[in-house]
């Protein structure tokens, strides 16, 4: 019997049409155009519209995903969602609502919640149903609605996060060029007050003080999640790319989480990767969490760059704290 491996077959991605640019956020908090592209490198993001939810844009992306695979609905048989900004506060899964409105019925979906590195993280659990063999074709999907979760009032964090959503099927394949390299995840909880929503929860439950004290909405301290990521993201990278034996240089889409060009670049330059091979959209959608990565993806195979057969190294950071980082071809047709 031969090997069953997990293979990244298509991509696609949603992105709301309104765009909140840093000459908007001037207007609503004290800060400036040229202080966030100094400090962020980001200088627009887009906004879903008030009756668009975090569903609707994972179920477009997911479409698009399907559309360009050799796959149909019938033969998906598992959805993930990575999402924390999920449809209601906890269930239904938003997974379980984007399936309805793809059509997808009675198969097993379910959500996960691993703030920005959560496309990766799904790609752990979709690797692990494939390789053995409980499913064949799984969709997986990183959507946010992220504007539903930040103060506009807080100039530190409304100047970040973006909405959007990304979508990727991992089928089953006997061919081992076209199989996942690797893929590594891990966390540490220790570090779970530098990227956290206070509530609702079981914490802090709705309530008045909840409504009056903002705690409903994202909280970050950002200079210390700064000097973690670059660390943290630098570290795992450089072990992914020794343990399978490749050099950084070997590495043609370098596509890391989309939260900070200074933290890009600073890890991009640890690993002596060149301006090419980096993979940069923070600039016009922010940081959009869990969407974050398969939105580059989708920039850069709608761009014509990823051809079938190139390697992807996929890394990211996000609360828990957790990061995770992958190395896989990209096995679909090209654009």
């Amino acid at each position: 019997m031969s090997q069953i491996y997990a293979s990244f077959k298509s991509i696609g991605a949603y992105v709301p049409e309104k765009i909140l640019s840093n000459t908007d956020l001037e207007k609503m908090v004290d800060t400036t155009d040229e202080w966030i592209l100094k400090r962020t490198g980001i200088k627009e993001r887009h906004i879903a519209a008030d009756d668009e939810v975090t569903s609707d844009m994972g179920a477009k992306a997911a479409e698009l995903a399907i559309e360009r695979s050799d796959v149909s609905k019938e033969d998906i048989d598992l959805v993930l969602c990575a999402t924390v900004t999920p449809d209601y506060f906890n269930m239904p899964s938003t997974a379980c609502i984007i399936s309805d409105k793809l059509g997808i019925n009675n198969v097993q979906a379910f959500d996960i919640s691993a703030a920005c590195s959560g496309f990766v993280y799904l790609l752990t659990v979709a690797k692990a149903f494939v390789e053995s063999g409980m499913k064949k074709n799984v969709l997986i999907i990183g959507a946010e609605k992220f504007s539903s979760i930040v103060d506009y009032t807080d100039r530190s964090t409304c100047i970040l996060f973006g909405d959007g959503a990304g979508a990727a099927i991992i089928s089953a394949t006997n061919k081992k060029e076209e199989a996942f390299v690797d893929v590594h995840a891990s966390a540490d909880g220790s570090y779970a007050d530098f990227l956290v929503t206070p509530a609702p929860g079981s914490i802090n439950p709705v309530s008045q003080k909840v409504i009056d004290e903002g705690l409903n909405f994202v909280q970050m301290k950002g200079n210390e999640t700064f000097k973690l990521a670059v660390k943290t993201l630098t570290k795992d990278v450089k072990e992914i790319l020794a343990k399978n034996e490749i050099n950084s240089e070997d590495i043609p889409h370098f596509i890391p989480h989309q939260a900070n060009y200074r933290i890009i670049k600073a890890v991009g330059d640890a690993l002596k990767m060149k301006e090419e091979q980096v993979v940069l959209t923070v600039g016009k959608y922010g940081n959009t969490s869990a969407a974050s990565i398969p939105m580059a993806i989708n920039d850069i195979w709608e761009s014509g760059r990823l051809q079938n057969g190139e390697l992807m190294l996929l890394d990211t950071f996000g609360g828990g704290l957790t990061w995770a980082s992958a190395l896989l071809p990209f096995a679909g047709k090209a654009k």
